[in-house]
């Protein structure tokens, strides 16, 4: 039983993974994509995993399970090997070295709104109704107003990938999907790719 904010946070983040790489009804995230402009990108042939790729860092560290990272590493594998890159497992045979990192922040939205008071005293309703019965409808932006304050923490997960050249051991090309976590997930291969694929949809820049 979830008897604490922090301990619910830890829950909701042991998800994070598979909110961000689960595509959902709408698509998944679009991300945003920076690279080395004058590197030469078709020189890449063949690509392998970092061997530190796969880091949860941020405010909700947690420990992935070996099943959510092969799912991540199949979805990404599968990406790339569609746009016709192979994925090797010596990374001292790639031309690039593929890492993944999520970084997991607690968020605050607060936001203030103008709610009607309409009905509230005998004051207020006695001048409406002195006027016209439909007053209150057609003038509703001259009843009186009190203001109304909405507080909502939620988690916001970024999910970074980066291909790193060997030689020069920087990265030359980084994809970041950003959005906020809930506490499900999907165990669906197939979404996991489809977000995959959307991450790469532009690799390599043209």
């Amino acid at each position: 039983m979830i008897n604490s904010p922090r301990t619910l946070l830890r829950a909701i983040a042991v998800a994070a993974i598979s909110i961000m790489l689960g595509a959902c009804a709408s698509g998944p995230p679009k991300p945003t994509v920076d690279y080395k402009a004058d590197y030469d990108f078709s020189a890449v042939k063949k690509i392998a995993f970092y061997r530190n790729s796969g880091e949860v860092l941020g405010d909700n560290p947690m420990q992935l399970s070996d099943i959510q990272r092969d799912r991540i590493d199949e979805a990404l594998s599968y990406a790339l090997t569609a746009r016709g890159f192979q994925m090797v497992t010596d990374a001292s045979n790639a031309d690039l070295l593929l890492s993944w990192t999520l970084d997991t922040q607690n968020k605050t939205d607060v936001r203030t709104y103008q709610t009607p008071t309409m009905g509230i005293g005998r004051g207020y309703s006695g001048y409406y109704g002195g006027y016209n019965r439909y007053s209150a409808y057609n003038c509703w932006n001259c009843a009186p107003t009190r203001t109304e304050v909405s507080v909502q923490n939620y988690m916001q997960g970024t999910f970074i990938v980066d291909l790193i050249d060997p030689t020069l051991k920087k990265s030359v090309w980084r994809g970041v999907t950003q959005s906020r976590l809930k506490g499900q997930h999907s165990e669906d291969q197939g979404k996991y790719n489809a977000a995959a694929a959307a991450i790469f949809a532009s690799f390599p820049p043209e």
